[in-house]
C-alpha cells in the first residue's frame, strides 16, 4: 500500500442532532474517504449521543477530501441523512510537518478559528497530549437544520509508510 500513514479519528459525541423519528433520531457516524468507509455504532434514541469510538482510515492523498456524515438508523426504509461535514486534516498535518518533539502534554501548538471555509462549531486548538500531537474539533454539519460532532485526530505513521516528511 502506497499510503502517507493512519489517520486515527476518535467520534466522540452529537450535540442536538435533527429529529428524524417521531421524538428522537437512532443516529450513527460514517467517516469516508475515496473508496473507504468506516461507521460508528448506532446510538437508539438519542439526540445528543456519546459514542467515544476510534475509527481509523489510510490516507493516500493529503488532498482527497475526508467526510464525515451523521445517519438516523431506520429498519424498513433507507437510512435518513443528518447531515455532514468535511474534516480539513492540512493544518494538523502542517503542524505534524514542524517536526515537533518532545512538548509537554497540554501545550498547544495551534489555533483555528470558524470561517466560511470550514465546518468548525467553534476554536480548534492542536496541541499535545500523552506525547502525541492531536486536534480537538466541533464539526457543524451542514445540509440540515441542526447539529454538531465532537471529534479528535491523531496521525499514525505507518511501519514502511511513505510517511509526511518525504
Amino acid at each position: 500500500m502506497d499510503a502517507l500513514g493512519l489517520l486515527r479519528i476518535r467520534v466522540r459525541r452529537g450535540i442536538n442532532l435533527a429529529v428524524r423519528d417521531t421524538c428522537t433520531s437512532d443516529p450513527y457516524v460514517v467517516v469516508r474517504c475515496g473508496s473507504q468507509k468506516v461507521k460508528t455504532r448506532v446510538e437508539k434514541d438519542n439526540c445528543n449521543p456519546v459514542w467515544n469510538e476510534e475509527l481509523t482510515i489510510y490516507i493516500k492523498d493529503l488532498v482527497e477530501p475526508i467526510i464525515l456524515s451523521v445517519y438516523d438508523k431506520d429498519t424498513f426504509t433507507v437510512d435518513d441523512s443528518m447531515g455532514d461535514a468535511q474534516l480539513d486534516i492540512k493544518p494538523y498535518v502542517e503542524c505534524l510537518k514542524m517536526g515537533l518533539q518532545g512538548l509537554s502534554d497540554g501545550i498547544k501548538v495551534e489555533r483555528f478559528q470558524p470561517s466560511s471555509e470550514n465546518c468548525l462549531a467553534q476554536e480548534s486548538c492542536i496541541g499535545f497530549n500523552k506525547g502525541k500531537l492531536t486536534q480537538d474539533m466541533t464539526l457543524r454539519l451542514r445540509n440540515v437544520e441542526c447539529g454538531e460532532v465532537e471529534v479528535q485526530i491523531e496521525w499514525l505513521d505507518l511501519p514502511g509508510g511513505k510517511g509526511l516528511h518525504n
